[in-house]
């Protein structure tokens, strides 16, 4: 809903919890395609609708290819690279201090722009000592 009607959905990338009838049924309603990971629990659904037959598809690709490679084929891995971003940029703090939007939105950018500046100088290489 929170999406206007009129724009075009292609993917939707979610984690297990959007793995429900409800969600696979609005995606495929508005024209897109779940890329939603089985939950490791997750069975075969009864095909009586197309968000069932989309579903057990997911299902059947990651039984066949196995999860790690099903992510990688599907594109979901790269969730992780965003889910890692946004872990750093909390680092800086949960809350934002200013008020005023302005401000809020200066302090976003220098939070973002501290990232891009860590990010440029490299990350560490990690040798295993035994």
């Amino acid at each position: 809903d929170q999406i206007p009607p009129d724009e075009q959905i292609g993917t939707v990338t979610g984690d297990g919890a959007f793995d429900t009838r409800r969600c696979h049924t609005a995606i495929l309603e508005r024209g897109g395609t779940a890329v939603i990971p089985i939950r490791r629990n997750g069975r075969l659904w009864k095909e009586d609708c197309s968000a069932a037959r989309a579903r057990n598809d997911i299902l059947r690709a990651t039984r066949r290819l196995g999860r790690a490679n099903w992510k990688h084929w599907s594109g979901y891995h790269v969730r992780r690279r965003i889910e890692a971003r946004m872990r750093c940029l909390k680092s800086f703090g949960e809350r934002i201090a200013s008020r005023d939007p302005d401000r809020q939105t200066a302090e976003v950018h220098i939070r973002i722009a501290l990232m891009n500046r860590f990010n440029a100088l490299g990350t560490a290489d990690i040798e295993r000592v035994t």
